[in-house]
């Protein structure tokens, strides 16, 4: 008896174009038992449509609402480091590119030291270490590496740009025989090729691999 008058009820909000998921929400019954009952009570093609962009529309939303609510989170951050941090120091800046180049920094050639990266802001704290070793920055020797489907000018111009460098400074780029527009695991990259920043001295290459040795002595 209880189950005949669930499956009147079920026909019922069939009718008024309820969907599976609405009808269950007014009784307890599985989908399985719902597809037998209705299986004569197909959905219009207009009340699937219906249901399909209020599906799409409640995901979107869905994604809005945890996006803004991840941002939230990451602006709190920002703004506790921000105050954890504050002002950097020429100390603190020259603290900081010495791990910068222990980690990343070219250490092949003893009369040069050289940085290479394909985030921009990486570079510009890279010059503002470099300011602090009073190295003049027009005596830097900027070399691209870039896809062979990409312009050499407009990259030139990018960099040049960005790091404010003169670009007389910038020499013959290392083209790679592969493409840009191959490379599928780019996402999220910065798509202007490697910019690698060079200087010649042996003194400053000395001075930054005995700093470092320091540090390397203060972790033993």
């Amino acid at each position: 008896m209880a189950k005949r008058k669930e499956k009147e009820l079920a026909l019922k909000l069939r009718e008024q174009g309820k969907t599976y998921s609405e009808i269950k929400e007014c009784i307890s019954v599985s989908k399985g038992t719902l597809s037998l009952w209705l299986r004569d009570k197909p959905l219009s093609d207009e009340r699937m449509r219906e249901v399909r962009d209020f599906s799409e529309k409640r995901i979107e939303n869905y994604r809005n609402t945890m996006r803004q609510k991840r941002e939230k989170v990451l602006l709190r951050a920002y703004c506790i480091a921000k105050q954890d941090i504050g002002k950097l120091s020429r100390r603190d800046i020259f603290i900081a590119g010495l791990f910068l180049y222990w980690g990343e920094g070219s250490k092949q050639d003893c009369a040069e030291i050289g940085l290479s990266n394909t985030d921009p802001a990486v570079l510009k704290f890279f010059l503002k270490w470099l300011n602090v070793l009073s190295v003049p920055k027009n005596r830097l020797r900027i070399r691209l590496q870039l896809y062979s489907d990409m312009c050499i000018e407009k990259e030139k111009q990018y960099w040049s740009r960005e790091l404010k460098i003169s670009k007389s400074q910038f020499r013959k780029p290392y083209i790679k025989k592969s493409k840009l527009s191959d490379i599928t695991h780019r996402q999220g990259g910065f798509g202007h090729g490697t910019c690698v920043i060079l200087y010649g001295s042996r003194e400053i290459n000395d001075y930054v691999l005995q700093s470092m040795e320091y540090l390397r002595k203060t972790v033993e």
